[in-house]
């Protein structure tokens, strides 16, 4: 109910819980930070996924499952993903959303590293160029304008494009990404 920000009042919510109204206040400081730590849990989870993925000597299959683990977030839970990137809403530990993009970063550094990636990209600027293209693709789905099946297809030529366009060879890139994106999917609850 909250994530879907139907229309619910602090009554309403408590109702049959054993908690009262002026538990949220005190614990969350109101339904704002309540929403707030919602938006935390989905951080939460989706950092779950991405540690659920063991790290592999092909970085750039690495890459496509943690694109993966987004996707299935979104997929799996659409409107706390949508609520977690609303940045209207506290996020009670910011760390937790850094750390989900991070482990974007960190997996682009292994794969320049490795010298599937040309070494003078800036790995920080196309972590978020990869993130950028996957959460807009989710924020499709999860707003009901393009299915999962509609949406992956483009997103995955689309990595392919990055991935070449970044130094990786046109095969290893595909084989790279259908091993990954595949491993990724299955990440986590």
């Amino acid at each position: 109910m909250l994530a879907r920000r139907e229309a619910v009042s602090l009554r309403t919510l408590v109702s049959g819980t054993g908690v009262s109204t002026m538990a949220v206040y005190t614990y969350f400081g109101g339904m704002s930070g309540l929403l707030g730590a919602v938006r935390q849990e989905g951080f939460s989870r989706l950092g779950s996924r991405l540690t659920a993925l063991s790290a592999t000597d092909d970085a750039v299959s690495d890459l496509a499952a943690a694109g993966a683990a987004y996707a299935a977030s979104a997929r799996c839970n659409p409107d706390l993903y949508a609520l977690m990137f609303d940045g209207s809403l506290p996020l009670p530990d910011r760390h937790a959303a850094d750390t989900t993009l991070q482990h974007l970063v960190d997996t682009v550094q292994r794969a320049m590293d490795s010298g599937r990636l040309e070494p003078t990209i800036d790995a920080g600027a196309f972590a978020k160029e990869l993130w950028m293209l996957g959460h807009g693709a989710c924020m499709l789905f999860v707003a009901g304008v393009q299915t999962f099946e509609q949406v992956e297809p483009i997103v995955t030529s689309g990595l392919l494009r990055l991935y070449h366009a970044a130094g990786d060879d046109p095969e290893e890139a595909s084989r790279s990404l259908n091993h990954g994106w595949a491993r990724g999917l299955g990440a986590g609850g």
